[in-house]
């Protein structure tokens, strides 16, 4: 007797959508104790100063650490996965870490930092050198 060959039907909606959960369950990098994911963040400059803003939704200030040091301004969020007791629950909201570095450009003085956390969104004003902001010259 030949061997059957029998073909097994997967919907593809379905296995794109056990992909997305395990990716999610995973943290993307496949390990949850070392995942790490971006966050959008935008950045201005003016004469005075340059200001960062960084989306951390979800996060409370001290979840999130700022490091200034040797022109590298670095930004990361951590929170631990809370743990649920019940036979029954589903969890999506686990452990994340969030974590960026920037080169800063030499003009800024890292002793005149400021940082505040509103509505998920943190904002850095990094103040300018006094050196290095424009100044008017008189023409005499």
């Amino acid at each position: 007797m030949l061997p059957t060959l029998r073909r097994i039907y997967r919907n593809p909606l379905e296995e794109f959508q056990r992909e997305i959960d395990r990716a999610i369950k995973t943290g993307w990098a496949g390990d949850n104790d070392l995942a790490t994911a971006a966050y959008p963040v935008d950045i201005h400059e003016d004469a005075e100063a340059i200001t960062v803003e960084a989306e951390m939704p979800g996060f409370k200030k001290d979840e999130i650490r700022v490091t200034l040091e040797q022109g590298v301004l670095s930004i990361s969020a951590e929170r631990k996965s809370e743990e649920v007791k019940g036979e029954k629950h589903l969890t999506e909201r686990c452990y994340r870490r969030l974590a960026r570095s920037f080169k800063l450009p030499v003009a800024v003085d890292e002793t005149k930092v400021d940082a505040h956390l509103e509505d998920g969104v943190l904002t850095l004003k990094l103040a300018k050198r006094e050196e290095v902001k424009p100044r008017r010259i008189e023409v005499s």
